[in-house]
């Protein structure tokens, strides 16, 4: 089982080096967007510079900025309020946290199924993005691909942690 986590750790960790990098390209295509619609402006027309799909761009950037980043993150940045956990044991709150990570493994089952189903409809549709014409089917596996390593890493870590507080050796 520990190659298996290493493995999903390590293509959640180059996820997370993806979702900075897509961070990163999604403030370079706004300002290049609105450079140029300023430069468009200012020279009324006669240079034109504009590009289509910014929006676009940015917007299925957003999503898998997003997306990227959950698998690495979901184990080291949950908000626990003391008030309701500082009287319980180091296992219980263990236990308690494994239950919130199967919940985000159901989460990202559920997500999984339905982008699947969406990777055929949109086939069969013959989907595309409005500006750009970039078929959805590829987005949609994308997305398939980003929330299922989301599932998978959720119940590993549910797993490893209640592995732990049980005392068992994950």
């Amino acid at each position: 089982m520990k190659p298996i986590t290493r493995l999903v750790d390590a293509v959640s960790s180059y996820m997370q080096l993806v979702s900075g990098l897509l961070l990163v390209s999604m403030m370079v295509t706004v300002l290049a967007d609105v450079t140029s619609r300023a430069l468009f402006r200012m020279t009324d027309g006669s240079l034109d510079i504009t590009f289509i799909g910014g929006i676009e761009l940015v917007k299925f950037g957003l999503l898998f900025t997003v997306l990227f980043a959950l698998p690495y993150c979901v184990d080291k940045s949950q908000v626990v309020v003391d008030l309701f956990t500082e009287k319980l044991t180091d296992r219980k709150k263990a236990c308690l946290e494994s239950i919130y990570f199967v919940g985000y493994a159901v989460l990202g089952t559920g997500m999984t199924l339905r982008f699947y189903h969406a990777i055929g409809n949109a086939v069969m549709s013959g989907e595309t993005t409005q500006d750009l014409l970039i078929p959805m089917n590829y987005i949609y596996a994308l997305t398939t691909f980003a929330t299922a390593v989301l599932a998978i890493r959720s119940i590993l870590v549910a797993k490893q942690r209640l592995c732990t507080a049980m005392g068992f050796n994950a």
